[in-house]
């Protein structure tokens, strides 16, 4: 059904907000004026393309409708299409057409949208309009979607840390007079690898909690599948920008200085540790990434957070999310299709409920059902570094990863996920594999004590299975990785083991990928 009010007299325009478009400072909402309508949808379209988490269905949905609100207090326009609309058609462009009939609208407006297929829907939509169409930027990010491919050129392999120092130089970040890096060093990596003893303690979680029991109904009852712990009742993703902002504010003071030492790792003690946990609110759009990175370089500049930890946190801001974006644009479509080892092995079960026999992916995965959130470490270092060595499938890994996580959208999980953590492109993002056995896991965490699976053992019963999936691996692909010239050091010692060795680790990891869900 057309909307009620069709306003009459007055041509409209129909200005579409996306769920991660969430930006109250964007020029669009600079004047309040009569003809403009601004439209948000909850849809079936966006909660059923891939299987999502329950929290990320009811962060977003939450987050959308205080927008809502915040727009018509401002005096602006609105209209709300909810999931249990009887209007709603639960298609982006079916609703828009319904949209623009019952408004008599003569024109349509989007900001440009951050995945691909959004993109490509939306645009082939606006081009067969027979009204004016326009896409606005979404004036969030700090490049432009084709500047990391303009940067660098005809070249196969990009690297992240040339594009950083562009950056870095670029907008004046970390930068000193004479224009050089602060401190005199690009990057601080090296300082941030240490391993957390317990002590300093995680800070106390200074985000809101919000009660969205009633959301959650309303999803279940409109029928929409997901997984992972709902706690509807405690929801702790942010639902606008005054929240997001109190969250900056207190990642900053309380956790900042500690980030950078502790950022790789891991415990069963600690969910958060001293992470920000601010991408949910970055990649809907509630801050802006310049705020953000300004925020803790004057923590820096004031004296009240080191530079190692400053540096490490900025890389991943100015560096790392726009580099992913640049390289997102430059790579699709098609790019998740790749699958150069040829892995097929479909999820073990335990992917979805978290219970495996081994520590340190039964708390990573049962962080994630539980949070919907695992930091980086988690996320590359144990559940992507099993996938890889065990072969599973890429593209379920990363349709899983796009719907476990709240801060997942695929601009950013894509190449993270296929490149980055499967190196399913074959080195495009990343220069080797990160894959590991179970001494780094031992190294950066305290899971190892207490597994089932002794974590020194390569062969038994009770050796950890990352052992012999390591040494497989790199058996299994030695024709395409043994030329690497980062993984010479392995190969070398693939040698020195001798063929009856490798054998037999390689039959035990035989064993291990036939009985994936019983580990």
């Amino acid at each position: 059904m057309p909307p009620r009010d069709q306003g009459a007299g007055v041509t409209r325009t129909i200005r579409l907000i996306l769920g991660d478009q969430l930006n109250p400072l964007h020029s669009w909402f600079k004047e309040q004026r009569e003809d403009l309508v601004y439209v948000l949808m909850e849809v079936r379209q966006e909660t059923d393309y891939v299987l999502h988490h329950a929290q990320k269905v009811l962060a977003i949905f939450a987050a959308m409708r205080d927008f809502s609100r915040m727009l018509r207090e401002a005096g602006h326009r609105v209209h709300y299409m909810t999931i249990d609309d009887p209007a709603n058609r639960q298609s982006l462009t079916a609703n828009l057409d319904a949209l623009i009939a019952g408004y008599n609208a003569g024109a349509f407006e989007y900001q440009s949208p951050d995945e691909w297929r959004l993109d490509a829907q939306l645009g082939e939509y606006a081009r067969g309009l027979s009204i004016p169409w326009r896409m606005a930027d979404s004036e969030h990010f700090f490049t432009e979607r084709d500047e990391a491919a303009r940067l660098f050129g005809a070249r196969r392999q990009w690297l992240m840390e040339n594009f950083y120092r562009h950056m870095r130089v670029k907008h004046g970040v970390l930068i000193d007079n004479s224009g050089r890096p602060a401190g005199g060093q690009w990057n601080y990596d090296h300082d941030n690898r240490k391993s957390w003893p317990g002590l300093p303690a995680e800070p106390a979680d200074f985000r809101s909690y919000h009660d969205h029991t009633a959301l959650w109904r309303t999803v279940v009852a409109a029928g929409i599948q997901t997984f992972g712990e709902p706690s509807a009742e405690r929801v702790a993703w942010p639902l606008n920008r005054a929240e997001a902002l109190r969250q900056l504010e207190a990642f900053v003071v309380h956790a900042l200085p500690r980030f950078g030492d502790f950022q790789d790792a891991m415990s069963v003690r600690a969910s958060r540790l001293f992470h920000s946990l601010l991408s949910f609110a970055l990649n809907t759009k509630m801050l802006g990434p310049r705020e953000v990175v300004a925020r803790v370089e004057a923590a820096w500049r004031e004296g009240n957070a080191p530079l190692a930890a400053t540096e490490g946190f900025i890389r991943q801001i100015l560096g790392w999310r726009e580099y992913v974006r640049g390289f997102y644009w430059a790579h699709m479509p098609g790019y998740e299709r790749n699958n150069v080892f040829g892995h097929d092995a479909p999820l073990p079960a335990w992917f979805w409920t978290g219970q495996t026999k081994m520590r340190c992916l039964g708390n990573a995965i049962g962080q994630s059902l539980e949070h919907a959130h695992a930091h980086h470490i988690q996320r590359l270092m144990v559940i992507g570094n099993f996938a890889l060595l065990a072969g599973l499938a890429p593209g379920e890994v990363h349709r899983w990863y796009l719907g476990v996580y709240v801060d997942a959208f695929e601009w950013v999980e894509l190449p993270n996920t296929l490149g980055m953590s499967q190196f399913s492109d074959g080195g495009l993002l990343a220069t080797k594999p990160y894959v590991s056995s179970a001494a780094y896991i031992h190294r950066m965490s305290d899971y190892c004590k207490g597994c089932h699976y002794d974590r020194k053992l390569r062969e038994g019963e009770r050796a950890c299975p990352f052992n012999s999936l390591y040494w497989d691996f790199f058996a299994r692909h030695t024709k395409r990785l043994s030329t690497n010239p980062r993984l010479g050091l392995v190969y070398r010692q693939i040698e020195k083991m001798g063929v009856p060795a490798v054998r037999s680790l390689r039959e035990r990891a035989e064993l291990l990928r036939g009985s994936l869900n019983s580990l």
